[in-house]
């Protein structure tokens, strides 16, 4: 079986990739309920069966007359090459065709032991069964008919694996883009929430200031007539001290003394009157420096109020502009490469998928 010229491997591993696909499709088919046209292809071709059913026969035809050797040699290439072939397509196109995270035994997902059980006895029966008509088919075929056949086959399986791959990379591309769109949405969410709170944070202190401005004026207003009152207090006492002093000292002089007391008493009423209308004047003077600073400090808050709007509705415009664009992402058609792949999910970018492909 190695003497096989290679474009027999070639014509092998078309018809492979067609009985892979009839595999893939009826099974998957009757768990839907309905027809699913299986595969990363459009074609009915599955290249993973045909690489593993080429691997497979090239592995085991040194050890065909062992089935036990068969049986493991088809184990390990097939183990290996569902692995590496799992590896590389999520890297690339950021999605996981098949996923064996919920069978026992898995490794990343990628392989299981049941899998690879089933790869084993797959290969027994492929090398002992179903090779052996096909091996006699493929021989026998005319090699110009053989070589016409491949040539339209390659052609088309060229351009569908070409078209078929920039559809998984255009994917891979919207997923990242959506991720992008959502972790930005949350942080200007975050940003919002942040700005607002600051808002009303900055809007209280505005009032506690002006509070304790009111009452340290009003204060210190209070202070300044009690002391301006007490100090009048002890002037008058003193003036009467005096005043009784200079009566008993004087009694001769009761009457000429008597105009000169009535004098000083005007002039003393006249100069209490002037001090009241100056520290009437001090209080009104005061009152307008507080109001001048209560405007102040209610302009620099208006101010600041406007500054925060400003900047919470240019915020709101960008998630805006933000949603909308998520939402035309969201709005575009699932891939035809979904639809023939019903079971694949994307880890890295589980959030991305759920908002592009939710029910």
């Amino acid at each position: 079986m190695y003497t096989y010229a290679w474009y027999h491997w070639l014509t092998f591993f078309y018809i492979y990739c067609f009985f892979g696909w009839i595999f893939e499709s009826t099974y998957v088919s009757l768990k839907q309920h309905h027809f699913v046209n299986r595969g990363f292809l459009r074609l009915p071709m599955l290249p993973l069966y045909g690489t593993g059913a080429v691997m497979m026969l090239w592995v085991s035809l040194p050890v065909k007359d062992n089935l036990l050797l068969v049986y493991c040699s088809g184990v390990v290439a097939a183990t290996l090459l569902e692995y590496v072939t799992g590896y590389i397509m999520e890297r690339l196109f950021k999605v996981r065709y098949w996923d064996y995270s919920s069978q026992k035994f898995n490794l990343h997902g990628y392989i299981c032991l049941t899998s690879s059980i089933a790869w084993g006895f797959l290969t027994i029966f492929m090398t002992e069964i179903i090779h052996r008509p096909i091996e006699r088919f493929v021989l026998n075929l005319p090699p110009s008919l053989e070589w016409c056949l491949l040539g339209i086959v390659s052609g088309c399986f060229v351009m569908d694996t070409i078209q078929s791959t920039r559809e998984a990379l255009s994917l891979a591309k919207t997923l990242e883009s959506v991720s992008k769109l959502r972790a930005d949405l949350e942080e200007m969410q975050v940003q919002l929430a942040l700005l607002k709170a600051e808002t009303e944070q900055n809007i209280e202190n505005a009032k506690e200031e002006l509070r304790a401005a009111v009452a340290e004026n009003v204060e210190a207003h209070k202070e300044m007539v009690s002391a301006r009152r007490e100090a009048l207090e002890e002037a008058v006492a003193a003036r009467r001290e005096e005043l009784a002093e200079a009566v008993e000292a004087h009694k001769e002089a009761v009457a000429v003394r008597r105009e000169e007391l009535s004098e000083a008493v005007e002039a003393h009423k006249e100069a209490v009157a002037t001090r009241r209308e100056e520290l009437a004047e001090a209080a009104a003077a005061r009152r307008e420096t507080v109001a001048a600073r209560r405007e102040e400090l209610a302009e620099a808050a208006a101010a600041r109020r406007e500054t925060l709007a400003a900047r919470i509705s240019a915020l709101n415009e960008k998630m805006t502009d933000t949603t909308r664009l998520l939402n035309n992402k969201k709005s575009i058609l699932r891939p035809s490469i979904l639809r023939r792949n019903p079971t694949a999910v994307s880890r890295r970018f589980a959030n991305a998928w759920k908002e592009l492909f939710k029910e």
